[in-house]
C-alpha cells in the first residue's frame, strides 16, 4: 500500500468502545465494542496502538510510521488490507454499511414460571439517568467519603455488639411476623443494590441496559445490567461501579441503625432490627469477598485491570503443577497475580465459611 493509498484517514465510528490494557492469561489484551450490534471482540496491543489512531485526522502514513517507531517494524499493504478489511466486515469503521442493531426479546420476560426473568423499565438508560440526576450532589467525593466513614463507624460498632445481635436474632428467628419483616426489607435493600450499580455506571459515563426481576423459585430478585462499564478508562471508575452495591446495601441500614441505637435493648422490634443490621451487614460484606459472581471479584478484576482473572489464574497454578518451564514464561505481574489470587481467594472463601459456621453455631447455641 503506497502512495495515495498511504495518504487515507479511515476512522472508527465514534461510538466504538476501546477498554484499556487487561491481563488475560500470559497477554495483554484490549476489549472492542460495538455499542449499536453489541459484538465485542479482543485485539492485542499492536492492533490497539492502530486502532485507537484511526480518529480521521492521520493518515495511514503517519500512523504506521508512529507504529514502526514504537514496534521497530514497519508494515507492508498486506498488513493495512488485513486490519482495515476486518474492522470494514465488522461495521466499525465510519462512512461504511451501518451495523445492524442488536435484537431486543420482543416479549419483556423469557424463561418459565419456574425459573425466568422479566422486564420492568421499557428504558432503562433514561430511567437510571433520572435518578442519577436526582442524586447527582450526593455521588460527589465528599459526600461519598463522608457516607463511607459512617458507614465504617456503624460497622465496627455492630461488631462490638455481636453477641447481643446474634442474641437477637436467634430470637427472631422463632417469630414468623418478624422473620417476613425481616426478609421484605433485604430483598428491598438487594432492589436497591442493583438500581445502585446503575446510577453509578451512568455517573461515571457507562449505560444501563436492562432493569428487571430474575426468579429462581422460590426465590425472586431484581437485576440491573450495566453495559460499557468495563471500557471506562479510569480503573476507579470501574471499581466505583462495581462496589456500589455493597455502599447502597450499608447506606439503607443506616436509618435501621439509628433507630436500634435509640430502642431499649429486648423489645420486639429492637430484636427485629438486630436480626436485620446483622443479616444485611452480612449481605454487603459477603459480597465484597473476591470470589465470582460476587461483586468484591469484579471490583479486584478492575483494579487489577484482569479479564477472566478466576479462570486464568487456575490455569496457570495447574500448568506451574505440571509444566514449571512454561509457566515460567508468564510475565512476572501475571505469575504474582494470579498465584497470589488463587491462594488468597482459596484462604478467604475457607475464612467465610468457618465465619459463617461460626456465627450459626453461636446464634443456634445462644
Amino acid at each position: 500500500m503506497t502512495g495515495p493509498a498511504l495518504d487515507h484517514r479511515p476512522a472508527l465510528r465514534p461510538e466504538v468502545l476501546l477498554s484499556p490494557p487487561l491481563l488475560n492469561g500470559p497477554a495483554t489484551v484490549h476489549l472492542v465494542k460495538d455499542p449499536v450490534s453489541g459484538a465485542a471482540f479482543e485485539i492485542g496491543p499492536r492492533e490497539h496502538f492502530l486502532v485507537s489512531r484511526l480518529d480521521g485526522s492521520r493518515s495511514l502514513a503517519e500512523i504506521g510510521e508512529a507504529y514502526g517507531r514504537a514496534f521497530g517494524r514497519r508494515l507492508d499493504e498486506r498488513n493495512w488490507q488485513q486490519l482495515l478489511g476486518l474492522l470494514g466486515a465488522r461495521r466499525l469503521l465510519a462512512g461504511g454499511p451501518p451495523p445492524t442493531p442488536a435484537e431486543r426479546p420482543a416479549k419483556p420476560w423469557q424463561g418459565s414460571w419456574l425459573r425466568g426473568s422479566v422486564r420492568l423499565v421499557a428504558d432503562a438508560d433514561a430511567a437510571t439517568a433520572r435518578l442519577h440526576r436526582v442524586l447527582r450532589p450526593l455521588l460527589r467525593p465528599a459526600p461519598v467519603v463522608l457516607l463511607m466513614a459512617v458507614c465504617a463507624v456503624m460497622e465496627v460498632l455492630l461488631a462490638a455488639r455481636f453477641g447481643r445481635l446474634a442474641d437477637d436474632l436467634g430470637r427472631v428467628l422463632r417469630e414468623p411476623a418478624a422473620v417476613l419483616a425481616v426478609a421484605t426489607l433485604l430483598w428491598l435493600s438487594t432492589a436497591l443494590h442493583e438500581f445502585a450499580h446503575g446510577i453509578a455506571a451512568r455517573h461515571a459515563g457507562g449505560t444501563v441496559g436492562e432493569i428487571g426481576l430474575r426468579w429462581r423459585l422460590p426465590v425472586a430478585i431484581m437485576y440491573c445490567r450495566v453495559d460499557n462499564y468495563r471500557h471506562l478508562p479510569r480503573r476507579r471508575d470501574q471499581a466505583a461501579v462495581a462496589a456500589a452495591g455493597a455502599f447502597a446495601n450499608l447506606l439503607f441500614l443506616l436509618p435501621f441503625w439509628a433507630a436500634w441505637l435509640l430502642l431499649p435493648a429486648g423489645g420486639g422490634t429492637s430484636r427485629a432490627l438486630s436480626a436485620l443490621l446483622l443479616l444485611g451487614s452480612a449481605q454487603a460484606l459477603v459480597n465484597l469477598v473476591p470470589v465470582p459472581p460476587l461483586d468484591g471479584y469484579a471490583l479486584l478484576c478492575h483494579v487489577l485491570r484482569v479479564t477472566r482473572l478466576a479462570p486464568a489464574g487456575a490455569a496457570y497454578v495447574r500448568l506451574r503443577l505440571r509444566d514449571p518451564a512454561a509457566a515460567a514464561g508468564y510475565p512476572a505481574r501475571a505469575r504474582r497475580i494470579y498465584l497470589g489470587y488463587t491462594l488468597g481467594s482459596a484462604a478467604a472463601v475457607l475464612l467465610l465459611v468457618a465465619g459463617l459456621a461460626w456465627a450459626g453455631w453461636y446464634a443456634v447455641t445462644r
